[in-house]
C-alpha cells in the first residue's frame, strides 16, 4: 500500500526551509532546487505543494506570521497568576521584537518579507492582516492597564499601540544592524512603557 503523504506537514517543512534560506542568504537564495534540498524533498514534491514560487513565499510568510502572533498570545496565556498589565505589555512586545538569539532567524526573515512587500500585493495583504491582529492585542493590553489604573487614563490606546508596534519593529532593525544590543533594546522598550505608567495611580 502506498504511504499516505501528510501534505500540510510537508508544506510546513517547505515553509521552514524557505525561511532558513532567506535568513542565511536573502530572498534571492530561494530557488526551487535549494528549497527542495533544504526541506529534504524532491523538486516534484515542492511543485505538488505549491504551483508557483509566489505561492510558496506567501505560505512561508503566513507560516512565520502565525508563529509570531502565537508567541505573543502564548506569553499571555502561559501566565498562571495575575500579572501587572505593564509586565504583560513588556513581555508581549519583547516577543514581537524578536530580540533574543533564538528569534534571530525569524527577525531576518520578517524584515526580508517587509522589504519585498511593496512589490507584491499578496505579501502586503498578509503583513497588513498580521499587524492588524498584533495591534488589536496591544490595544487590549493597554485598555486592561487602564481598567486596573496602571496606565494613564487619558492616553489613546489605539495611538499608543501604533507607537509601540513601530518601536518594536525599529528595535528589531537596530539589533540586527548591530546598532543596539538586545539588552539596550529591551531597556528602551521598558523606558517607553514606564512613560505610560507615570503617576497613573495619582491621576486615577
Amino acid at each position: 500500500m502506498p504511504r499516505q503523504v501528510d501534505y500540510e506537514d510537508r508544506r510546513r517543512r517547505i515553509a521552514e526551509a524557505v525561511c532558513t534560506l532567506i535568513a542565511r542568504s536573502g530572498m534571492e537564495a530561494v530557488s526551487l532546487r535549494d528549497v527542495a534540498a533544504q526541506a529534504n524533498v524532491s523538486m516534484g514534491a515542492v511543485q505538488r505543494c505549491f504551483r508557483t514560487k509566489q505561492d510558496m513565499l506567501l505560505f512561508a510568510l503566513e507560516h512565520i506570521s502565525q508563529h509570531v502572533s502565537e508567541r505573543a498570545n502564548q506569553r499571555i496565556a502561559a501566565t498562571s497568576t495575575p500579572q501587572a498589565a505593564s509586565t504583560l505589555l513588556f513581555h508581549t512586545l519583547a516577543e514581537l521584537a524578536l530580540l533574543d538569539e533564538e528569534s534571530r532567524t525569524q527577525a531576518h526573515v520578517w524584515l526580508a518579507f517587509i522589504t519585498h512587500a511593496p512589490a507584491s500585493e499578496k505579501l502586503a495583504v498578509v503583513l497588513h492582516d498580521t499587524y492588524a491582529k498584533l495591534h488589536s492585542l496591544i490595544v487590549w493590553l493597554i485598555r486592561y492597564g487602564q481598567d486596573t489604573q496602571e496606565i494613564l487614563q487619558h492616553l489613546d490606546p489605539d495611538r499608543e499601540a501604533h507607537t509601540l508596534l513601530a518601536l518594536a519593529d525599529g528595535l528589531t532593525v537596530h539589533v540586527l544592524a548591530g546598532h543596539r544590543s538586545p539588552a539596550t533594546a529591551l531597556a528602551t522598550l521598558q523606558h517607553h512603557i514606564d512613560h505610560l505608567l507615570e503617576n497613573a495611580s495619582d491621576r486615577g
